[in-house]
């Protein structure tokens, strides 16, 4: 097995304004000096990437967005390209979470074009993918997780497995309070890796990392990244909170 680095990764949704988001990148700053052996991104709102990069700029925490267009510019009011989320200082992009997927109306398709469009410009996106409730009692697990990861990255070639990140999120384990036991969290998570080979090599698949998310707290994070596929989390709620965020990193390395 591939030695992975894991990486936790805070989406802060939408909250904290820009003197929030910069107060809160201070504070998880001052709180992860010195902590290593695990990456850490936090995606903050739009309108508080510049503010939070400068923050970060001098610290080893990168920056993501949460979401992007496809087009590099263009009528498209209220979007935001990938060179302008890259010009405020993002490493990654959020690309296919759930509520962009349940709540806007996602397709594979769009997922699709914003992966591409995203690794046009040298950001390293973060494709969700998961099941909602009924279709995991309907035990359609695996045939969704397939369907998202091969039309999600359709036509997609990599040069490097650090290139992409993949976050399995079951949706209905997001805000729930619900967290996939560690054993269906692995179940999973091998066979996105399975996927993976299939598109992109033993090799290259093996050094990929794989994040979970839904409900990830300080009590349950390390049984999670215990398991020998999952490489992190894509943490919400417990991210807002610098305090609980930095436990939830330090208890990941």
């Amino acid at each position: 097995m591939a030695t992975r680095i894991p990486l936790i990764a805070g989406n802060w949704k939408m909250f904290k304004t820009g003197p929030e988001a910069a107060d809160a990148a201070r504070s998880l700053k001052s709180l992860l000096a010195g902590v290593s052996g695990v990456d850490v991104m936090i995606a903050p709102p739009f309108t508080a990437l510049a503010t939070v990069g400068d923050v970060l700029k001098d610290a080893s925490i990168a920056v993501g967005a949460q979401n992007l267009h496809w087009e590099s510019q263009g009528a498209f009011t209220g979007e935001i390209a990938p060179g302008m989320v890259k010009a405020a200082g993002c490493r990654h992009a959020i690309i296919g979470h759930s509520e962009r997927r349940q709540l806007f109306g996602e397709t594979d398709g769009d997922v699709n074009r914003k992966v591409q469009a995203a690794l046009a410009v040298g950001l390293i996106p973060v494709l969700c993918i998961g099941e909602t409730e009924a279709e995991r009692e309907a035990a359609q697990t695996f045939s969704v997780l397939d369907k998202q990861v091969r039309l999600g990255l359709e036509g997609v070639s990599l040069q490097n497995p650090g290139d992409l990140v993949v976050a399995y999120e079951p949706l209905w384990a997001i805000g729930t309070g619900k967290t996939a036991t560690r054993e269906q969290a692995q179940e999973a998570h091998a066979y996105i890796r399975g996927l993976l080979r299939e598109l992109y090599g033993e090799t290259m698949a093996d050094a990929m990392r794989i994040l979970y998310g839904g409900s990830v707290k300080p009590d349950n994070i390390a049984a999670l990244i215990g398991m020998d596929d999952i490489d992190g989390a894509l943490v919400g709620g417990a991210s807002l909170e610098p305090e609980t965020f930095a436990r939830i990193v330090k208890l990941g390395d």
